[in-house]
């Protein structure tokens, strides 16, 4: 970040409006929202409770994983060794500023009312520092996925995804319904999540950042962070996935993944 814009209060990864993406949830259509307590800036899920952290050089580039505490029968699918191993794969140039990598474990209601595999956060606060994060959640053995007989195209092609990923799903009258698995959730988070929240960054690094990489006009850099803001959901998701299908298809054809829990 440049000095004089660090006068005018500018970040790349500042705080707005559209601090963070949801990638596919468990279930579709949730509209709840999730209240923040008065007295705190940080979003649900920059709240993190008892946990474990570890730095790692992945192409010398430095990320540090937050591991946070997990409750009974929740799992987190991948290890920081699997993580480390497909982002290491992953171009070093697409990094950017991104730093955090959390695994989290959500509170029972905010897994009723925000059920999502992963999000990424442009600007997530950890010990007084704020820098981009991609978040997966943990898995509870004791929750189902279900997902609903009445698909958009949109859903249809998610829905593929994961009985690609190993997911099995029975169905009653009105929805698809599969048992958490560790396994399929692993290939669910592992070879499409992460790979999908990097591919929103890198929409994020092409759109704010790469155009003009030694512009010194903060205002020029804000107009395309709002810019960025406003393209429509499906712009960014079509973005993402796209990013992620390339990635997934050199990695395996690469024999790189799948591999077994490291």
């Amino acid at each position: 970040m440049k000095n004089n814009c660090a006068l005018k209060m500018y970040n790349a990864t500042r705080r707005n409006k559209n601090i963070g993406t949801e990638n596919q949830g468990f279930s579709q259509n949730n509209k709840l929202k999730i209240s923040t307590p008065n007295g705190t800036l940080k979003s649900f899920y920059e709240r993190i409770g008892k946990h474990e952290k570890e730095s790692k050089i992945i192409n010398g580039h430095e990320f540090l994983f937050i591991i946070e505490e997990l409750r009974e029968n929740c799992y987190h699918s991948c290890s920081v060794s699997d993580l480390e191993k497909i982002i290491e794969n992953i171009p070093k140039e697409d990094y950017g500023d991104l730093k955090f990598i959390v695994l989290r474990q959500p509170k029972r209601k905010e897994e009723i009312i925000s059920p999502v595999w992963g999000r990424l956060v442009y600007s997530f606060e950890y010990e007084n520092e704020y820098f981009p994060a991609i978040i997966l959640d943990s898995i509870d053995l004791n929750k189902k996925l279900i997902w609903s007989k009445k698909q958009s195209i949109e859903d249809q092609k998610e829905f593929e995804r994961l009985k690609g990923d190993g997911h099995i799903f029975t169905q009653n009258k009105r929805s698809f319904i599969s048992q958490l698995n560790l396994e399929p959730s692993r290939n669910t988070q592992l070879y499409r999540t992460l790979l999908h929240e990097f591919g929103h960054y890198v929409h994020y690094l092409e759109v704010v950042e790469r155009p003009f990489e030694n512009d010194e006009d903060c205002d020029a850099k804000e107009i395309r962070d709002d810019y960025y803001s406003a393209l429509p959901k499906v712009e960014k998701e079509n973005f993402a996935h796209q990013y992620a299908d390339r990635l997934q298809k050199k990695l395996t054809e690469e024999k790189i993944i799948p591999f077994n829990s490291l």
